[in-house]
């Protein structure tokens, strides 16, 4: 039995090409987007989803707190904050290790991308609240606004956001070419219920953002920060 419910599977837009047999498309994405007074666009980075809750640190699986070497230096951080928590769960992005993309912009390894407590997600206010009185940053916004009253206009202008390069200077890890954004999360910037998730998350990946295999933890390589040292990396 798992010690925390882990976080919800993120449906794809029908026009996202970066969709796998195991992904999950929401093809009336416009009738849940047209019920949501106001949205956020973030970028969707590439790194491994964890979480910071009272029992742990956790990855995909809530089953038991992860103990990657990727992760030691969030599970020290983790240490100093634990008593803090509450019922607040906290979900990063988290960096330090290069996954498909090698950012080379990096303020920090570790972005805030959602918070739930118990029942319900707060909203992107509260959440921006809580990650800054834990020092820790968010995902970049792309962009906040209502939904459009044209579906076609609605999905240029995600597919034209989307083929930018980002905040962090990504670079393709196989190539050493320049890259774009792995994708845009689109989120009901309001608070809402843990059971209407699908309804009000929906993601935009590009083609072929995984290259990476089940090998690439043998040989992980840590990703390097504009500013080194501090409170949350390990000192090089």
């Amino acid at each position: 039995m798992s010690i925390s419910q882990k976080y919800g599977r993120t449906y794809h837009y029908p026009f996202s090409p970066g969709t796998t047999s195991d992904d999950r498309i929401q093809h009336q994405y416009w009738e849940q987007l047209e019920k949501i007074p106001a949205l956020i666009h973030t970028e969707k980075l590439d790194g491994e989803n964890n979480c910071l809750s009272r029992y742990g640190v956790f990855a995909r699986s809530h089953a038991a707190a992860t103990t990657s070497p990727w992760t030691e230096s969030l599970r020290r951080f983790w240490q100093l904050i634990r008593n803090d928590l509450g019922t607040l769960e906290i979900f990063l992005e988290n960096l330090y290790a290069i996954h498909s993309l090698e950012y080379r912009a990096l303020d920090h390894h570790f972005y805030v991308f959602g918070i739930r407590q118990e029942d319900q997600w707060l909203s992107w206010e509260e959440t921006k609240f809580y990650a800054g009185m834990l020092d820790l940053p968010t995902v970049p916004v792309i962009g906040t606004f209502k939904p459009a009253t044209d579906q076609s206009s609605f999905e240029k202008e995600v597919l034209q956001l989307a083929s930018g390069r980002g905040q962090f200077d990504p670079y393709d890890t196989c190539s050493g070419g320049l890259a774009t954004m792995e994708g845009i999360v689109t989120r009901n910037s309001g608070s809402y219920p843990v059971a209407e998730f699908s309804n009000n998350v929906f993601k935009y990946v590009r083609k072929g953002h995984v290259k990476t295999d089940q090998h690439w933890t043998r040989s992980w390589k840590r990703a390097p920060l504009n500013n080194e040292g501090g409170i949350y990396v390990d000192h090089q």
